[in-house]
């Protein structure tokens, strides 16, 4: 099938460009690679409070919002967290906006007591300035921080069991939003596995819940993270957040945005070289030399420290799974793009930010993430590379970690990896001692550092990809330690992998490369 997003090269054709960390690199691909461009973004909604104000009027299988709202009532809300959009969305985000518009209505109706929680699951705690910029200031100054804060999924006397599903999944949640009278959630939907039941039953649980899915014997069961529909992590997670739902009284609201994440002077990053002007080429000869001459901070704050310029596509609310089937068509509208076949080899750049690096370095557990759990995973269908394929990734897999955010990640890599790479093993011989490290748990709860246990669900989030995979090659490490460590072989060169590849995918192999970011999805068919 063929598609205007997706080109296949002639001799004639343009080095393509794509990102190696924080870094761009140009790339000469053999004539016949077939590229995938990310679509257009979609055009935005004209009127996003008006949509708004309309959704949750016009609920799909609820009632109005309105019509929940009682005087006295205790009503919290929870807010999906920093990590998404990436990079951070340009002020006014849309969460404030929804924010905004809901409090309106609560102050209409009587309700004066309220509480709102960042969903932040097990994930860091955002700062006060990070919230701030997802509610705004209005918000924020007089909310924060008695009645806008962080979930803790370690408060003792803050979580609560709800139950358990039919196959024995815990259903642990945030005390406060179990003893709502409603509980609202506001979602921003980047990717298809967001939003949904993951919304309450991921984002406001424990440790309890979470690893009734986060576990190599579950991941090694999905066949995309991004089609629910054959994800057992998605359906694991649905049989709790319908347990939820039977016994709180939830209304979920759903934002979709387009995939516009480089402003001007940078939007030339999302299209295909052979279409760039000749002062959009001038300004990508400018932006890699820069890049490659400038320190780390530096490069890391051109592309972090710049909020992008999404538009929202979609408002929807009512009930969970009628309000995220809306939701989903949507994602899938602005991302899928129709491939036909699969390839030998998969070629695609590592970009500079993840879901769990806003505001620090991408460190080697989150290239592992991005390549083989991410980025391996953005198809509906069937993989983009078969079987036993290859992956070349471009990354210098930088010994470096953020100690302050990513703390236990540094024990995982060097103490654990060295030993095994076998996720049944780590997580047999190694999480549940991380999972009660005081330190960690204590970093966790009173400073901005991850779990202790969400190194581990890192290592598993790639699983699907080393199972499908026969062999990662990394191109432009600056060290050959951690891409051993991850499992990955080393190239100096793009054309040294391609040749590397050629001694299991075969003399005239087929090549397809992404071109990520934006984020694109494949409708991949065999």
């Amino acid at each position: 099938m063929s598609h205007p997003l997706v080109v296949t090269l002639d001799r004639r054709s343009a080095p393509r460009t794509i990102f190696s960390g924080d870094r761009l690199v140009e790339v000469d691909m053999p004539a016949g690679t077939r590229v995938i461009y990310p679509k257009p973004p979609l055009a935005g909604l004209k009127d996003v409070d008006a949509a708004i104000r309309y959704a949750i009027n016009h609920p799909y299988n609820s009632d109005p919002l309105h019509a929940k709202l009682r005087p006295g009532m205790k009503v919290v809300i929870a807010i999906d967290d920093i990590s998404l959009p990436l990079p951070p969305m340009r002020k006014p985000d849309v969460r404030e906006r929804v924010l905004t518009v809901v409090l309106d209505l609560l102050a209409d109706h009587g309700v004066e007591d309220i509480e709102m929680i960042i969903a932040t699951s097990v994930h860091r705690r955002m700062t006060g300035p990070e919230i701030r910029h997802v509610v705004g200031d209005k918000i924020f100054n007089a909310y924060y921080p008695d009645r806008l804060y962080n979930h803790d999924a370690e408060d003792p006397k803050g979580m609560v069991e709800l139950g358990t599903t039919e196959l024995g999944e815990i259903v642990e949640l945030n005390r406060k939003a179990v003893e709502s009278d409603l509980l609202i959630y506001v979602n921003l939907n980047l990717v298809p596995m967001d939003g949904g039941h993951k919304s309450v039953a991921v984002g406001l649980c424990g440790y309890k819940s979470l690893r009734a899915h986060h576990n190599p014997k579950t991941m090694r069961n999905c066949h995309s993270y991004m089609d629910p529909s054959s994800s057992a992590l998605a359906t694991s997670v649905e049989r709790m957040g319908r347990l939820a739902n039977k016994k709180l009284n939830v209304f979920t609201i759903e934002t979709t945005i387009n995939n516009r994440m480089f402003d001007r002077p940078l939007e030339f990053l999302a299209k295909n070289e052979d279409d760039l002007t000749v002062s959009e080429r001038a300004a990508l000869k400018a932006l890699t030399f820069t890049l490659s001459r400038v320190p780390q901070p530096a490069r890391e704050a051109i592309f972090q420290r710049v909020p992008s310029p999404y538009e929202v596509t979609g408002v929807f609310a009512g009930e969970t799974e009628a309000t995220h089937e809306h939701t989903l068509a949507k994602a899938y509208e602005q991302y899928l793009v129709p491939i036909k076949g699969q390839a030998d080899i998969l070629v695609t750049g590592i970009p500079y930010i993840s879901p769990y690096n806003v505001n620090s370095f991408l460190n080697p557990l989150l290239v592992q993430v991005m390549a083989q759990g991410y980025l391996f995973n953005l198809y509906k269908g069937v993989p983009l590379v078969k079987k036993g394929g290859t992956m070349i990734i471009t990354h210098p897999c930088t010994d470096q970690f953020d100690k302050e955010h990513h703390a236990p990640y540094i024990e995982f890599v060097h103490n654990l990896l060295p030993e095994t790479r076998d996720a049944m093993e780590l997580h047999k011989r190694y999480e549940q001692k991380f999972a009660q490290n005081p330190a960690y748990i204590q970093m966790y709860r009173t400073g901005h550092a991850y779990h202790p246990t969400h190194p581990f669900f890192m290592w598993y989030w790639g699983e699907a990809g080393r199972q499908h995979l026969g062999r990662v090659i990394v191109v432009g490490a600056d060290n050959e330690y951690i891409p051993k460590l991850l499992g990955y072989e080393t190239a100096k060169s793009m054309a040294e992998a391609l040749e590397m590849a050629k001694d299991t995918a075969g003399p005239s192999p087929e090549i397809t490369m992404l071109h990520s970011p934006p984020i694109m999805m494949a409708s991949c068919t065999a």
